[in-house]
């Protein structure tokens, strides 16, 4: 089963395997720091669920659940 970082309650954290999408979203997210092998870890999430707040290389991201399904974790 393939776990996203959407899939991801709060306090959990996981290692990124691969990121979904091609083009500017991609990009985007390397430019973040989102690349295979690093550490991401859920922070917090929003009352209504969406967006999510994730820690990664040491700073704080935020991300719409939406692209957080794009980013596959193990």
């Amino acid at each position: 089963m393939i776990r996203t970082l959407k899939d991801l309650a709060p306090g959990a954290s996981g290692k990124v395997m691969m990121v979904k999408g091609k083009g500017a979203i991609k990009r985007r997210f390397m430019d973040m720091g989102v690349i295979k092998g690093t550490e991401i870890n859920v922070e917090k999430v929003a009352p209504l669920g969406d967006p999510i707040e994730v820690k990664i290389k040491g700073y704080s991201l935020t991300l719409r659940k939406e692209d957080a399904q794009n980013i596959v974790i193990e």
